[in-house]
């Protein structure tokens, strides 16, 4: 599964960007702020992905922070959201004021974005609500620690979840083996066991 790409861009559209990676290209989609903040072709740019598989495709989905990650990902969870209506989520309010929208069940800002109506609006805020404020926490551009702490947080969740637990039980577990935790951990290997070992037995009980 592909998690980061590094390459040079090669071309740029609002929707979608072709990365070369040694050689290989790869087709990636991203919201509009990642297209902002992605250089002009010929510069090198550095994504987070989002890998998402189907029965008769494989599409990459980039962003330029672990927020719009962690939202995207949270988005395509929700009952009747896929991919794309994720991306124009994202591509039609900021991160951090869709996390307030939600917390607030601020219905009528979610439905100024387009392709949102009132009956998805109502379904992000009931399901999305309990599930947002440790991501609001999350710095766009944030310190080594934070960016560690975070990176393990996601490896270890999507490691849970290839093992065919559920994601928002195995998001609980997660969230509270690390805040049991007296500091963020490293996101090493010793680590990444110690909190996968730990969440799982959060998860048997």
């Amino acid at each position: 599964m592909i998690a980061w790409l590094r390459g040079h861009l090669l071309e740029k559209h609002p929707n979608r960007l072709l990365v070369d990676v040694h050689g290989v290209g790869y087709d990636v989609q991203v919201p509009v702020s990642t297209f902002y903040q992605a250089g002009e072709p010929g510069t090198e740019v550095s994504l987070r992905i989002h890998t998402h598989v189907r029965e008769d495709q494989i599409a990459l989905f980039g962003f330029a922070s672990i927020l719009e990650q962690q939202l995207f990902e949270r988005l395509i969870g929700v009952n009747g959201i896929g991919p794309k209506l994720a991306l124009a989520v994202l591509s039609g309010i900021e991160p951090k004021d869709f996390v307030a929208a939600v917390q607030q069940t601020d219905v009528a800002r979610l439905t100024r974005i387009p392709g949102v109506g009132r009956k998805t609006a109502e379904r992000i805020t009931l399901e999305l609500r309990d599930r947002l404020p440790a991501i609001a926490d999350a710095p766009a551009a944030g310190t080594v620690i934070d960016e560690a702490h975070v990176s393990l947080r996601d490896d270890v969740i999507s490691a849970l979840v290839n093992l065919g637990y559920q994601r928002p039980a195995v998001e609980k577990a997660v969230e509270r083996v690390l805040k049991a935790s007296d500091a963020p951990p490293a996101a090493d290997g010793h680590a990444f066991e110690a909190t996968l070992r730990q969440a799982l037995r959060q998860l048997s009980r």
